[in-house]
């Protein structure tokens, strides 16, 4: 795995209060993404767009345990 900085973020959905927890090593990109519903699956099913928290990593590796 590659030791980039890295993201856990969750997104919400105001209309059905859904919550989508992803990690990402491109914040901006991937935030950019679920709001032009660019991202299939779940968050597009459910309109999860909304950035309700983030935080930082110093690795993908260490982002992925918060994230589960």
């Amino acid at each position: 795995m590659n030791d980039k900085q890295s993201y856990v973020y969750s997104l919400a959905s105001k209309r059905h209060s859904t919550l989508y927890v992803g990690i990402t090593s491109d914040l901006v990109k991937r935030i950019w993404e679920h709001k032009n519903s660019l991202v299939s699956g779940f968050s597009q099913k459910y309109a999860i767009k909304t950035l309700v928290y983030f935080e930082t990593h110093s690795s993908i590796r260490s982002a992925i345990t918060p994230e589960k």
